[in-house]
């Protein structure tokens, strides 16, 4: 593999993590901002799911051909291109005249940051090649999801009641011309050593799978589970999942590797990713209507009510980060499985007139939970993977998060903001806690080693892999 050289590593990781959070907070920034939306472009419930799942959906489907174009094409040259993207989308969102145009505009927005979060993460893979400063630093990066998505309906809250609703997307463009202006002067290119040819086949079947499966779950509503189109949807997904696991494994080059799915650390990571982010959107996604509609707060004052979660992630990441470094991941993870099925189960008794001090109590659990919950996850997916796979492997990892919130904002539109949304959110934290004790342990990193082995066969030989704590 093509390993850069930087004399400003940390410089680097600064630009990946400014990118990661413009690109995932642009999730959760639009939250607050939709009852504004729904009122300045006359949207319905359905519409509102659109504009948050119109991003992640695109988020979901194409991460993983982004972070194998980079290593195909150079990682610096991908990335430029996603900032240039992004930064365009955002402007088009900002003077979208209706809520369609919203959605394809955000839909193209999407497509810029499909090559921000992998890309970055395999930047700061290759930077940082000594094991303990990269768990260092991926776990700096990792935080920055979650960051992102806390402070989001905070910076959302105050542009939207001080500027409107249009500020939360044209905010982005200044911040992504600085971007591409520090990235072209200090990140190295990089690629893996063997290019990865294209799977357009399975990338048409994995964009199937999801689209079908998110148009499903928030058409529901509407047309019922029982209308032709939505079983249609679901027939569709599943003929696609089984013609994907037909497809992949008889390609030199899937788009999908399902091999990297032989390590359960690595599969553990991606499913906790899915449950825990859905988990996340299903919270967003009710409590920013949950503190305007019902309790009547403004934008910003209901931003600040999620005050503590950011607090609390800002506080916790980094500790989390260096915790994983040198003990491994099953504790956070525990913690952060703990914390969200707590946070779900006594979110189901809040109303409209639960004291706020009570409501702000509950949103602790939250913020405990999202910064315990991403470090590890990153760490995860991508440690003891040869670097070649390291677009693949963060791509995956980053397509399981964005699958999830895609999810979960879906299903808080059809469930609705009743205690149901919320038992779902405490059975989707004791998924997390289950798989942490499942996919940490010894012999889950055994077969993170023998999956590793496969593909540096491949590369010329196996390597020495470290073996991981916990």
């Amino acid at each position: 593999m093509n390993v850069p050289t930087s004399r400003h590593p940390a410089l680097v990781l600064a630009i990946c993590c400014a990118s990661i959070v413009v690109a995932v907070m642009d999730i959760s920034i639009v939250t607050v901002a939709l009852p504004s939306i729904r009122r300045d472009l006359g949207a319905s419930v359905s519409g509102l799911q659109w504009t948050v799942d119109a991003y992640t959906l695109v988020l979901a489907g194409f991460l993983v051909l982004a972070g194998s174009t980079a290593d195909r094409f150079g990682r610096k040259r991908v990335f430029l291109t996603g900032l240039t993207v992004f930064g365009l989308g955002s402007l088009l969102c900002s003077v979208a005249p209706g809520i369609g145009w919203l959605v394809a505009a955000r839909a193209l927005q999407a497509v810029g940051g499909t090559m921000l979060n992998p890309v970055a993460l395999a930047i700061v893979t290759t930077v940082y090649p000594a094991p303990a400063e990269r768990a260092r630093a991926i776990g700096v990066f990792g935080s920055m999801s979650g960051l992102a998505l806390a402070l989001g309906p905070i910076l959302g809250g105050a542009l939207v009641d001080g500027l409107g609703w249009r500020a939360v997307f044209w905010v982005n463009v200044p911040i992504v011309v600085v971007a591409i202006a520090a990235t072209l002067k200090w990140v190295p290119e990089s690629r893996a050593a063997r290019a990865r040819r294209f799977d357009p086949l399975g990338q048409v079947l994995v964009v199937l799978v999801l689209g079908c499966v998110v148009a499903a779950i928030i058409e529901a509503r509407a047309l019922g589970w029982t209308s032709p189109v939505i079983l249609g949807l679901l027939a569709v997904a599943a003929l696609a999942v089984a013609a994907l696991l037909r497809h992949e494994p008889r390609r030199a080059d899937p788009l999908l590797e399902l091999r990297l799915f032989r390590s359960v650390a690595f599969s553990g990571a991606i499913v906790t990713a899915l449950f825990a982010l859905c988990g996340f959107g299903v919270f967003l996604f009710v409590t920013t209507q949950y503190l305007q509609d019902v309790r009547g707060l403004t934008a910003l004052t209901a931003g600040l009510c999620l005050l503590p979660v950011g607090v609390l992630v800002l506080v916790l990441s980094p500790r989390t980060g260096r915790l994983v470094g040198t003990r491994g991941p099953r504790l956070p993870l525990v913690v952060a499985g703990i914390a969200l099925a707590l946070g779900g189960v006594t979110s189901a008794w809040l109303g409209p007139a639960t004291p706020l001090p009570l409501v702000l109590t509950v949103y602790l659990l939250f913020g405990v939970f999202l910064g315990t919950v991403n470090p590890p996850i990153t760490n995860t997916a991508i440690s003891g993977m040869p670097g070649s796979m390291a677009g693949v492997a963060g791509s995956l990892a980053s397509a399981g998060r964005q699958t999830g919130t895609t999810l979960g904002v879906a299903l808080a539109g059809t469930v609705g903001a009743g205690p149901g949304g919320w038992w779902l959110v405490a059975a989707l934290g004791a998924g997390v806690l289950a798989l942490a004790l499942v996919s940490t342990g010894e012999r889950a990193a055994a077969t993170g080693r023998r999956a590793a082995d496969l593909f540096a066969e491949v590369e010329g030989g196996p390597v020495n892999l470290p073996r991981p704590t916990g």
